[in-house]
């Protein structure tokens, strides 16, 4: 039965509406690999067993009566904790949070999941509300690199990341502030989706910094991120930042070449600190895709000293309260960043925003001249747990901050982008590339995505898992 858990959501999806297998046999295919793997990972804090049985059990139950059970048929998904989950407690991963009730109705993501047939199984580890690129939970332990259990899954979605790459869930659901789907994507070996800011909508849904927050999906296949991305698209009066913009059919755009795109590799910035992994992806996937070009993107780095200023202050002016009374229940690291964003000066924050719209002014003339930019996802492989330190040019600099170094200043201006995963020769763990296209083109990002995956360039096994640590 478990052998189930190794497809793709595609593959499930079209089983179950055949026939070929129930939507009950696949969830509880899951949960088994679940109940295996999980106490290593730490991926879950929730599993939602009862309700996505009787989930699968009214999947199969339309398909017997005739009916179509949906794009996502009996496909089971999970999503990071700071999703709403009827009857679960929404822990965002604090600890303060666990006080909370429970949330009385589910997010609209996954909402819309389910209407299309996909089966809830649980709520993810992440980094404590949010602010992380790590993956370690000072609360509830940290997630673990199913690759690797002595690595980081990176953050903060790192649940989201390691309940994929481990085989326990074909597809999960994390969110994007200033990295955290595609730095989880890029060290567990995933397929990473971070749309255009405003194209899903967060409704029911923790914060972090609502000005940059994004919600998106994390898969094992180009196809089953298009395939899920299809699926929750729309705007909703719950996000006043969801724009109404018309749907697109990201599955539409597989099994298409790259005739006539124009590609680019990110210069300056993008090109500056990092291991000669992250280097040497971007090149493996620029040779496969024709390009040496190379296009600057001036002011990369000084966009990504505002996203910290504005992530800082807008996150404390969050958390105020909560600092104010329960300060002792923070994650140090956490609560240390926060009362610094507390005390930032309102006329920085000011420059930083007015230096956001010149910036995206700036990098949106560039495509006018190129229709995709390629970037590393991160400046290293993942790292051990429990690492503080990441060595770059001959500097010891924090880890935690520096992880997102090439991420920042994407999602600063919100433009949509695929992590892709690269295993270059030799080495036992990935590293992923930055798709990164023009706002509302997320079809492009999966075009090149999906034909780097049918050429063999980028690929998400599922892990060697052997349940043991070094």
């Amino acid at each position: 039965m478990t052998e189930w858990a190794d497809k793709t959501a595609a593959v499930i999806a079209a089983a179950v509406k055949t026939g070929t297998v129930s939507a009950r046999t696949v969830v509880e295919a899951a949960l088994q690999r679940i109940e295996q793997r999980n106490p290593v990972l730490n991926a879950f804090t929730d599993v939602t067993a009862t309700r996505a049985l009787a989930k699968a059990d009214a999947v199969d139950a339309v398909r017997a009566g005739g009916g179509d059970p949906g794009p996502l048929a009996g496909v089971p998904f999970a999503v990071k904790n700071l999703f709403d989950v009827a009857d679960v407690v929404t822990l965002a991963g604090s600890k303060i949070n666990r006080a909370h009730a429970p949330a009385a109705k589910n997010a609209i993501l996954i909402e819309r999941l389910e209407q299309s047939g996909a089966v809830l199984v649980g709520a993810l580890n992440m980094g404590e509300y949010a602010y992380d690129f790590t993956g370690e939970n000072a609360h509830a332990g940290p997630s673990r690199n199913p690759h690797d259990p002595n690595h980081m899954t990176g953050g903060s979605s790192g649940g989201s990341g390691g309940a994929v790459a481990s085989g326990m869930v074909p597809l999960s659901l994390g969110s994007d502030t200033n990295g955290s789907i595609r730095v989880p994507s890029s060290f567990c070996g995933l397929f990473g989706l971070k749309p255009t800011y405003g194209r899903l909508p967060r409704s029911g849904s923790f914060p972090f910094v609502a000005s940059l927050d994004h919600l998106g999906p994390m898969a094992r296949s180009t196809a089953d991120m298009a395939l899920s991305f299809d699926a929750m698209q729309g705007p909703d009066a719950g996000d006043a930042a969801c724009a109404d913009v018309p749907a697109l059919s990201l599955s539409s755009a597989l099994g298409n070449d790259i005739f006539g795109l124009r590609i680019a590799i990110a210069g300056g910035h993008f090109q500056g600190d990092a291991h000669v992994e992250a280097h040497q992806a971007v090149e493996v996937v620029a040779e496969a895709l024709g390009t040496n070009a190379v296009i600057d993107i001036p002011g990369a780095a000084e966009a990504r000293a505002a996203a910290y200023l504005i992530t800082m202050a807008e996150g404390a002016a969050l958390h105020l309260d909560r600092l104010k009374t329960r300060h002792a229940d923070f994650d140090a690291d956490v609560r240390d960043r926060l009362i610094a964003g507390a005390m930032i000066p309102g006329a920085w924050v000011t420059k930083a925003q007015k230096y956001r719209r010149h910036f995206r002014q700036q990098v949106l003339k560039l495509f006018k001249t190129v229709d995709v930019l390629l970037a590393p996802s991160t400046p290293c492989v993942a790292p051990l747990i429990g690492q503080k330190i990441l060595r770059l040019s001959d500097q010891d600099l924090p880890l935690r901050p520096n992880v997102g170094v090439f991420t920042q200043p994407i999602s600063f201006i919100g433009l949509p982008v695929a992590s892709v995963p690269v295993w270059l020769e030799g080495r036992r763990l990935p590293i992923g590339v930055q798709i990164i296209c023009a706002p509302w083109r997320e079809d492009i990002c999966v075009r090149v995505s999906d034909w780097l995956e049918r050429q063999g360039v980028v690929r998400a096994p599922i892990a060697a898992f052997e349940g043991v640590m070094a």
